[in-house]
């Protein structure tokens, strides 16, 4: 079975935690390189971040019941990269 390198999602999630500890909270998980959370819209009680996870094994159910313990929601997955190397979106004309 190909392993899951990079997952992009959409996240809502409560001010508290804070977003500092939802990274580092998902940076220990195991088969995680690193993370990025990009905040995108403040609301009232919420945060919608883009959550960036990479990793040469990644668990999409761990780092999913991880953003839910911790009171988030996926609202949906933006990007998945498996296999054995991290290959890039291209940029094609039908993309202007």
């Amino acid at each position: 079975m190909a392993k899951i390198r990079r997952l992009v999602l959409d996240v809502m999630k409560p001010m508290e935690p804070d977003t500092t500890e939802l990274a580092r909270s998902l940076a220990k998980l195991e088969g995680v390189d690193g993370v990025n959370i990009v905040l995108v819209e403040v609301d009232r009680d919420v945060e919608n971040v883009k959550v960036t996870v990479e990793g040469p094994d990644l668990d999409f159910e761990r780092i999913k019941d991880l953003i839910e313990d911790m009171g988030g929601a996926i609202h949906s997955i933006d990007e998945v990269v498996a296999g054995s190397r991290i290959v890039e979106e291209v940029k094609t004309p039908q993309d202007d």
